[in-house]
C-alpha cells in the first residue's frame, strides 16, 4: 500500500510511475554506455569482449519499451500520459519565456508538467521508437536491402549522439532541482515547491 505523503507535502507520482522511470532510466544508461563502448576506440580497448557488449546493447535496446508498456497498467501513469500530451496557452508562454530568457515566474506558469517536460517526453518517446526501428534493421541485415541498412546506420548513429546529449541535459536539470528529484524518488514533493513551480497543477 502506498503511504500518504507527510504533512506539508503532496503526492506527485505513484509507485508504479516511479518504477517505470527507474526501469527506463537504467535500461537507457546501459544502452548508452554499451553504445559508447562500441563506438569510442579507447573505451572499446578498455572493455574488450565486443561480442558481449553488442549483445548487452542489443537487448537493453529491445527491452527499453518494456517499462513503458508495463506502466500502462497503472491508472496514474495513463493519467499523466494524457497530461503530457495536452498543450495549452500557458505552455506556449512558458516556451516563449525560455526562448527569450524571461526570468519572471509568472511567465513560466505550468500545470503538473511544464512545457519543457512535455517536449522532452515527446521527443524521447519518438527517438526511442526510431532507434528501435533502425536498430532492428541493423541487426537483421539479411531481411533488408543495402539502402535501408546504410540509411538506418546513419540515422541510428547520429540520433544516438543527439539522444546522449539530451539525456545529459535532462540529468543536469535534475541535479539543479533536488525537490524534483525527491518527488521522483519518494513520490511526494513540498507543497511550497508545487505551488511555486507548478501553480496550475490541480492536485
Amino acid at each position: 500500500m502506498t503511504r500518504p505523503p507527510e504533512r506539508g507535502r503532496v503526492r506527485r507520482f505513484s509507485a508504479g510511475e516511479r518504477w517505470v522511470h527507474r526501469g527506463t532510466a537504467w535500461l537507457m544508461i546501459v544502452c548508452v554506455l554499451s553504445a559508447a563502448c562500441l563506438y569510442v576506440p579507447q573505451l572499446a580497448e578498455l572493455v574488450g569482449r565486443r561480442a558481449l557488449v553488442v549483445d548487452v546493447h542489443k537487448w537493453s535496446g529491445l527491452l527499453l519499451p518494456v517499462p513503458f508498456l508495463a506502466g500502462l497498467a497503472s491508472r496514474a501513469f495513463r493519467a499523466d500520459l494524457r497530461l503530457l500530451n495536452r498543450y495549452g496557452a500557458h505552455d506556449r508562454r512558458w516556451l516563449s519565456a525560455v526562448r527569450h530568457r524571461d526570468p519572471r515566474r509568472k511567465a513560466r506558469w505550468a500545470g503538473k508538467f511544464n512545457a519543457g517536460q512535455k517536449v522532452y517526453a515527446a521527443w524521447v518517446g519518438g527517438a526511442v521508437l526510431v532507434m528501435l526501428g533502425t536498430g532492428l534493421v541493423m541487426w537483421r541485415t539479411d531481411l533488408f536491402p543495402l539502402l535501408w541498412r546504410t540509411s538506418s546506420t546513419f540515422v541510428h548513429d547520429w540520433l544516438a549522439l543527439t539522444l546522449g546529449l539530451v539525456l545529459l541535459g535532462h540529468i543536469a536539470l535534475a541535479v539543479r532541482d533536488p525537490e524534483a528529484r525527491r518527488g521522483m524518488r519518494t513520490g511526494s514533493v513540498d507543497q511550497g515547491w508545487a505551488e511555486r513551480e507548478h501553480p496550475l497543477w490541480r492536485r
